[in-house]
């Protein structure tokens, strides 16, 4: 990984092709390039220039799509690093959520061999999991896949090397340093510990994704027993846990 440019150094612009542009500020994941991501996302938000459709903010860069009829490149490149250069904001935290988590057994196969993997009772993994005030940076890969920062490192473990075909939706799952919320079925290499009833993205929900980058969640663990009634009621459209405006415990 290359170093990361220092918080006011300019961002690398690349042309993709006539109609993206990426703004990279780094190799790494790091809170320092998250934040600098998520400012000129709101920035763009703010006062778009004209022909950028749309910013997809990802851990290092920030992905603008656009209009090859009416963006200027050039002038949206100079708008971009004009704002790119400036210190991130001091940013209000985001929405607190709880997030209710059913750990191990059918709902999380992998806790038990990661826990023993790394030395622990599995009660020691859900313990750390559990723990962080996690913050949401970026939501990809598939619709509503939630990828979360805070990951405590003795959780931290290589992802598997047969990625299974598909796996649960609302899985919560271990890869690497990270931790994220899966949304629907998919194939994926993480390590399974838990799921929730909480349902990331559906279609006809307004907005249909319940995250976006810079939330912060804390997983709530709750018994199996508890699944059955918090899965219907979240497949009604129930938020469950709305987001707690004072913060999470």
């Amino acid at each position: 990984m290359a170093d990361d440019p220092s918080p006011l150094s300019p961002p690398r612009l690349r042309a993709l092709g006539d109609a993206g542009l990426s703004v990279e500020f780094g190799d790494s994941i790091a809170a320092e390039v998250s934040a600098r991501v998520l400012a000129l996302d709101a920035a763009l938000a703010a006062a778009p220039p004209a022909g950028v459709l749309e910013c997809v903010p990802t851990y290092r860069a920030l992905l603008l799509h656009l209009d090859p009829l009416v963006a200027d490149l050039e002038a949206i490149g100079r708008r971009v690093a004009e704002l790119a250069a400036r210190p991130p904001p001091a940013a209000a935290p985001g929405p607190a959520w709880q997030v209710p988590v059913v750990y191990g057994g059918a709902f999380g196969e992998d806790l038990a061999p990661l826990a023993a993997a790394r030395g622990l009772s599995e009660a020691a993994a859900v313990a750390l999991h559990a723990a962080p005030l996690y913050r949401v940076a970026m939501v990809g890969f598939v619709p509503g896949f939630s990828y979360l920062a805070g990951l405590d490192g003795r959780l931290a473990t290589l992802r598997r090397p047969a990625p299974r075909p598909v796996v649960p939706a609302s899985s919560v799952a271990i890869g690497g340093a990270q931790t994220a919320i899966g949304s629907i079925p998919a194939p994926s290499g993480w390590h399974l510990v838990g799921r929730t009833p909480l349902r990331p993205f559906m279609a006809d929900r307004r907005p249909p994704f319940l995250f976006a980058p810079g939330d912060r969640i804390r997983f709530l663990p709750v018994p199996p027993a508890a699944w059955e009634g918090l899965d219907r009621r979240a497949a009604a459209g129930e938020p469950l846990l709305a987001p707690a405006a004072g913060g999470v415990p």
